[in-house]
């Protein structure tokens, strides 16, 4: 066994601020390299958890109805909005500051088999972490996510919008949690095509706004231990120096925004 890269690891990686595209090929790099692992064609590898902040995009999922885009693309690019059609399973969604967004790369054969128990993980995790802000969340029958309960403020609202890809069972892509996301950017979409409900954030339930970097951390320990791990946390230059190693060749650092 390679003993830098053992295969019960879980490596999560805090890059910040992150450009869409290149993440996503970031993304699809590392899942070749779990699945060529597990294949025998290649050392063994970890898991590997991002943990991202995006500037504004819109992702159309590919069982999406392209009609809950609710302006063309050249009016979202006048807003400073790009738009990608991805590989995820799930409607469309909004990504951007103030919203974290977690893309866990899981050999799930090292666990189980079973994308409905994967799903149902994920949203635990935030579950337990929303509980721990406070504020009570569920999961809503066929609406995969996690929703503030009704209370009186109003019906369900989402919080948290899921949607993953999975090959050889092993996972990316994966959920994205309205922090102290600016919740008006929604309306240029049908969030996750549910009309009859809104969306929230952390900081609206609470009137707080909690550290981004602060809920990575906390998310990172929730969903490893939802598959018995204690993540090994690195920060933006670590994870390259990671990344450079796991895959040969480290990620082009213009990828992450500088603040």
């Amino acid at each position: 066994m390679d003993a830098l890269h053992p295969p019960d690891r879980l490596v999560a990686c805090f890059l910040g601020r992150v450009a869409y595209g290149p993440m996503w090929d970031l993304q699809r790099r590392v899942q070749a390299r779990l699945i060529a692992a597990k294949r025998g064609e290649a050392a063994p590898a970890p898991h590997v958890l991002f943990l991202v902040e995006h500037a504004p995009v819109v992702t159309l999922g590919k069982s999406g109805d392209a009609s809950h885009l609710l302006l063309d693309e050249a009016s979202l690019h006048a807003r400073g909005i790009d738009f990608f059609r991805v590989d995820r399973g799930g409607d469309i969604t909004y990504h951007g500051p103030g919203q974290l967004v977690a893309y866990p790369i899981l050999d799930l054969g090292r666990f189980y088999t079973d994308i409905h128990r994967y799903l149902r993980d994920l949203e635990q995790a935030v579950i337990d972490l929303c509980e721990g802000h406070g504020v009570v969340t569920d999961r809503v029958s066929s609406r995969t996510g996690v929703w503030v309960v009704p209370d009186e403020r109003g019906p369900e609202r989402k919080i948290c919008a899921m949607g993953i890809r999975c090959s050889r069972w092993v996972t990316m892509h994966g959920l994205a949690l309205n922090v102290t996301t600016d919740l008006t950017h929604f309306d240029v979409i049908v969030p996750c095509g549910i009309q009859d409900r809104g969306v929230t954030s952390l900081a609206r339930e609470t009137g707080r706004n909690p550290s981004l970097d602060e809920v990575a951390t906390d998310l990172a320990a929730r969903i490893g231990a939802r598959f018995g791990l204690a993540p090994d946390s690195l920060d933006r230059e670590a994870s390259l120096r990671f990344l450079g190693d796991l895959l040969g060749e480290a990620p082009d650092p213009s990828i992450l925004y500088r603040y």
